[in-house]
């Protein structure tokens, strides 16, 4: 099927006649209707009802509107793309981020990066940046670190740079405040086997004082659901200061003693020590200017 083919069928479906359509696409009347006879011919099978004024698509095709509609813009993004490759040399630059620092760092790396490039983003679990990075599916990894995290691969297969640190703080409804001393504890979890699910038992839930039970209402692996039932007041979660600084300045949140000095995340900018297409490595140095450094 082709793009034009697509845009013709839907250019009638859109204005509700040949007349209006053939307009739409910058052609006369007899021009488009040739058109669509030919894309008729094509298909091998009629697509318009030409016994009622105006001629309507047929009910059988209407029904694959959403698809046609799918296709064309996929079509389209296709195009585009191999035009940009073309004349820009593959200057489209992939970052992998982790969930929640996709909605809260990474739009300002777009903010650097699209000045002159396209900016893909991928977002995931750490483990999944990291192995997206290498496989080459993205030049760049954005991830949070810790000490009391997994341990990551050979260091010396990577080139990396700490672009800044957050604390992660232990947040409730404050209607569940009071709670917040008692045991056992309602809490909300991280999968064992994600990032941040390491950290908080490692960080947070061997330091609680001796005797404290866990009462462990919810687990998710993504940041945005935590926080989201820590505002339903389903119980206490341990989330990055950038996701939750919103709720906690609308007092929607309150912060909770069970976040300590030492739980402290490194935020970490990683690619691959070599090799490295000559676009990946520019926008690796745009970004090493622009941010601050630890």
């Amino acid at each position: 099927m082709r793009l034009d083919w697509l845009e013709d069928i839907l250019a009638v479906l859109d204005t509700g006649s040949f007349a209006r359509a053939a307009e739409a696409r910058n052609l006369t009347q007899s021009a488009f209707t040739r058109r669509i006879r030919s894309i008729e011919d094509g298909i091998g099978t009629p697509l318009f009802d030409r016994s009622r004024k105006p001629v309507q698509l047929l009910a059988a095709v209407r029904a694959h509107e959403d698809e046609m509609r799918r296709m064309a813009a996929d079509l389209r993004a296709l195009r585009d793309g191999l035009r940009r490759s073309a004349a820009g040399a593959g200057r489209t630059v992939a970052l992998a981020c982790q969930h929640a620092i996709t909605t809260t760092v990474s739009p300002r790396l777009v903010q650097i990066l699209a000045r002159d490039r396209a900016v893909r983003v991928r977002s995931g679990n750490r483990d999944d940046c990291l192995g997206q990075l290498i496989t080459g599916e993205v030049d760049i990894a954005v991830i949070y670190d810790s000490t009391h995290g997994p341990p990551r691969p050979d260091s010396r297969a990577f080139e990396e740079v700490s672009i800044g640190t957050e604390p992660l703080v232990a947040v409730c409804a404050p209607a569940l405040a009071p709670l917040s001393g008692t045991s056992p504890l309602p809490v909300i979890t991280y999968p064992g086997d994600v990032f941040l699910g390491r950290v908080v038992e490692r960080a947070v839930f061997s330091r609680l004082p001796p005797g404290t039970e866990l009462d462990r209402k919810a687990e998710t692996a993504l940041t945005l659901a935590a926080c989201q039932y820590a505002l339903d007041g389903i119980g206490i979660a341990w989330l990055p200061l950038s996701v939750v600084h919103d709720p906690l300045s609308q007092g929607r949140l309150v912060r909770l003693p069970q976040d300590g000095p030492d739980h402290m995340l490194d935020l970490r900018m990683i690619r691959l020590a070599e090799p490295i297409r000559h676009a990946a490595l520019e926008c690796w140095d745009a970004l090493r200017a622009a941010l601050p450094r630890q």
